[in-house]
């Protein structure tokens, strides 16, 4: 007897081929977005030396393809609605591919930058598209494992694509240096994508139908009009914000005096990543007993601990404070995304959407805005940046909990 959920109309059930081929397509999905989203970290120190730009203008081959992301990711899914889920996340995969790709075969950064910035457009429509596809598709107990997957893919792309570009830098210094990285990470989109098309079932519970970007636009407002969530987005942006200049720079530092590491070595920071998904865990389920406010706070003293820690010139400091901060970011970042959408009764999906938009845009222009400090102050300046985001970020956490008490 063929299984309930490979009926025509019934919803995919755990356990089956569908929902197996599902989770490959699904983590192949967030493996590429955010593989290819932050690929440049790690050769930020390159684009200075070959284009004669400063640390701060480097920055913006990251900034402008998260904000663009962030912009353009409101609008995505009611783009979906015309041209279904699965054709709009596949068009992101491999737009956004091969637009790394072409990267590799610039050289003027203007066109660098315009090329960073469609690659954040079309990345876009992947992550604003992947949980309404999940939602519409699968049984509801099914969506929640499916969901971590695409997280766990998120975090591995993240990690990974970091630092293989970084190691390809090194390897390609006769070829290219960073393009070499570049022009393979857009062919390891490629290949995601291609697992992804063959990997995802069709939807069956789709239906096509004209956008209403007038009534988005009015939700949104609804949602910013709340005075918790309103709160919240400013909480989103000093988030990323601090956490992005931090890693956007560590590699100046971690290639100049005192340490003089190579460009291989000092990816090899990104390694503190896997912290996120211990964070994300950990957070979560004490969020649930001791509630969101006062875990909330405790992350963001993580944070400002571990920025405190990387300060003096040791390795041993600055590999113990980069896991302490990593730790209480992801930690904060997971109790906050789930805490928009519990903040109003319907819209949820806006409210989701809005934190989504500040976090993004608050981590491009303080990632941009980071490089300044460097430019000027060096690590010291990065250091109080980031760690005056960080002191903002702990007085809206208490001004949160104040507001919610959960």
């Amino acid at each position: 007897m063929r299984p309930v959920s490979d009926a025509p109309h019934a919803r995919i059930i755990a356990g089956t081929p569908a929902f197996r081929r599902i989770n490959i397509a699904i983590f192949a999905c967030g493996f590429s977005i955010f593989a290819l989203l932050y690929s440049v970290q790690p050769v930020l120190p390159l684009f200075t030396q070959e284009f004669g730009i400063s640390a701060a203008e480097s920055s913006l081959a990251l900034s402008l393809t998260a904000g663009a992301m962030a912009l353009s990711m409101v609008f995505a899914g009611s783009l979906s609605e015309v041209v279904g889920r699965k054709s709009m996340m596949l068009g992101a995969l491999i737009a956004s591919s091969l637009l790394t790709l072409a990267v590799a075969f610039v050289y003027d950064w203007n066109h660098v930058l315009w090329l960073r910035a469609l690659a954040g457009i079309a990345l876009s429509g992947a992550p604003a598209v992947a949980l309404a596809y999940l939602g519409e598709e699968m049984e509801p107990k099914a969506v929640a494992p499916a969901v971590g997957l695409y997280i766990g893919g998120s975090a591995f792309g993240g990690m990974i694509g970091r630092l293989v570009v970084a190691g390809l830098a090194d390897f390609g210094a006769d070829y290219g240096s960073w393009r070499l990285a570049m022009a393979g990470l857009g062919v390891t989109g490629l290949v995601c994508a291609l697992v992804f098309w063959r990997a995802l079932p069709a939807s069956r519970h789709f239906s096509a139908r004209a956008p209403n970007f007038g009534k988005l636009v009015v939700s949104l407002g609804v949602c910013a009009r709340n005075p918790g969530i309103a709160v919240l987005l400013i909480a989103g942006s000093l988030m990323l914000g601090s956490f992005m200049t931090v890693y956007n720079y560590l590699g100046f530092r971690l290639q100049g005096e005192p340490f003089w590491l190579s460009q291989s070595t000092a990816g090899l920071v990104f390694l503190a990543y896997p912290m996120g998904s211990l964070a994300s865990a950990i957070m979560g389920t004490q969020a649930a007993r001791f509630g969101r406010g006062p875990v909330f706070i405790v992350c963001v003293l993580v944070m400002i601990c571990g920025l405190a820690l990387m300060f003096p010139d040791s390795i041993a400091f600055l590999i113990a404070g980069l896991l302490v901060m990593t730790f209480g970011f992801f930690g904060a970042h997971a109790i906050a995304s789930s805490w928009a959408p519990a903040m109003v009764a319907q819209d949820k999906a806006q409210a989701s959407s809005l934190y989504l938009l500040s976090y993004y845009v608050g981590g491009a222009v303080a990632g941009t805005a980071g490089g300044l400090f460097w430019d000027s102050h060096g690590w010291l300046g990065v250091s109080a940046f980031s760690g005056a985001m960080m002191l903002g970020i702990l007085g809206v956490a208490i001004a949160l909990t104040r507001m919610n008490r959960d």
